[in-house]
Formats: C-alpha cells, sequence, structure tokens
C-alpha cells in the first residue's frame, strides 16, 4: 500500500538559525500525531542538511535534498554528490524539480543520468515534472507530462519503482494567477497513473506514491488530497511556516 506523503521544499530560503528553529517547530507540532500511514519530509538548502538530519533524528521528520549532480565527483565546482548526502544521512532526493528545468536548462537526458545515478547510490528520488501555461492552453499537457516521465524514468526496471516518488508540478498554476482545481488534479495524477500501469503493469502503478505540486495550501490540502489519485503534496512556501506546514499535514 502506498504512504501518503508531504514533503516540504524550502528552496533557497532559511539559514542555519532558522533551520534549526523550523525542524524544531514541525518536530513539536507532529510529535503526538498518528503519522503511522503519512511520511513527512523537509528539503533545506545544502549547507543545512547535516543539521537538519542531526535535528530531526529520532522523529516522524524525514531529511531530502533539492538536487545532486550526476557525477560521482570530479572537477564540477559547486555541485553535490550522492555520496556527499549519504555522507550526512541523507536519503532522499528531489530531482527534476520545475525551476531547476527553467533556470538551469536541466533536460530529460540529463535528469535520466541523475535518477541513474540517485538509484545506483540507494537514493529515494521524488521525481518532478509538468506543464507549462502554453501547453495547458494549447491542451498538450497529457503529451508533455508523459513524455517528461518516459524520457527520464522508462529506461528503469520496475523494482526500481520502489526508490521513486513521483510528484506533479502544474507550472502553468504556480504564480501566474491561474488557478488548478482539485478535478484538474486528479485528472493529471489519473493519467499518471495509467501512463505507468500500461508500461509496468498496475501492481506497480498502484503502489507509486504520486504528490501535487501547485501550490498547496492549508485552505485547500483537504479537498486535493481527498482525491483518490492523489497521494500528498510537494510544498514550496507553506513548507517555511511550521502552522500551515502542520496544517496541511493533517489534512490527510
Amino acid at each position: 500500500m502506498r504512504k501518503n506523503i508531504v514533503a516540504g521544499n524550502w528552496k533557497m530560503n532559511n539559514d542555519l538559525k532558522a533551520t534549526r528553529k523550523l525542524v524544531k517547530q514541525i518536530r513539536k507540532s507532529i510529535k503526538k500525531s498518528n503519522l503511522n500511514t503519512t511520511r513527512v519530509i523537509v528539503a533545506p538548502t545544502f549547507v543545512n542538511l547535516a543539521t537538519a538530519v542531526k535535528r530531526s533524528k529520532k522523529s516522524k521528520v524525514e531529511v531530502a535534498a533539492q538536487n545532486m549532480h550526476q557525477a560521482n565527483s570530479g572537477a564540477f565546482t559547486g555541485e553535490i554528490s550522492a555520496e556527499m548526502l549519504k555522507s550526512v544521512g541523507v536519503k532522499t532526493v528531489i530531482l527534476g524539480h520545475s525551476e531547476r528545468r527553467a533556470y538551469f536548462n536541466e533536460t530529460d537526458a540529463l535528469l535520466a543520468e541523475k535518477v541513474n545515478t540517485a538509484l545506483a547510490h540507494k537514493l529515494e528520488i521524488i521525481f518532478c515534472f509538468g506543464e507549462e501555461l502554453a501547453d495547458r492552453k494549447s491542451g498538450n499537457e497529457e503529451a508533455v507530462v508523459g513524455s517528461q516521465i518516459k524520457n527520464a524514468l522508462f529506461h528503469l526496471g520496475s523494482d526500481a519503482f520502489k526508490k521513486v516518488i513521483l510528484a506533479y508540478e502544474p507550472v502553468w498554476a504556480i504564480g501566474t494567477g491561474e488557478t488548478a482545481s482539485p478535478e484538474q488534479a486528479q485528472d493529471m495524477h489519473a493519467f499518471i497513473r495509467k501512463t505507468l500501469a500500461d508500461k509496468y503493469g498496475n501492481e506497480v502503478a498502484d503502489s507509486v506514491s504520486i504528490l501535487y505540486g501547485g501550490s498547496v495550501k492549508p485552505g485547500n490540502a483537504k479537498e486535493i488530497f481527498s482525491k483518490p489519485d492523489v497521494d500528498g503534496g510537494l510544498i514550496g512556501g507553506a513548507a517555511l511556516n511550521a502552522k500551515d506546514f502542520y496544517a496541511i499535514i493533517s489534512a490527510f
């Protein structure tokens, strides 16, 4: 049975002091909660990963990295390898986030390499993808999402999906003034699950958690999470506030 997951992507926010404070607040808020079927993940910036791992020990808070390089080591100034992440206790990495694709020109081919490297080092992956506004308006959203999944992941064997979480980000609904409805989220999640089923069968498709990353907030989380193919959220801004983040977690 797939688990519900609420993951907070902190992006380029929170210095060391703020990281310590936020981890402490999240730990405290979920300490007495029944999270047997819900995982809580936070993704601080690289320089605060070790501190976040240390501060989340013996709690229900897990720590993920926001990115990693596809090479094991080498002359890649400013980059972080899988082994470096593992050495500080990180077990999960976000790959393919829409901002990485847009601002750093990450392609499906590059992401396939990163996926291979992460899995080779036994890291769990939160793999992101999603269409932009022009794709949605032209009716090409399923073609775009399908190609992103197939190009970066469909070279994998079925067993690999035990270490893959999918995160659908409708880029058109983030900071554009456009709004994605819970029904639109469900429709796309159902398409994603069918795409997996067509390739790997229903058993694999039904076992993969698919998160929604389209501006989930305390006010809309319950309705979005109630949809049958939505298994949680990849949360941006709301994850920087412990009260809001806990409210989203509690939506399950």
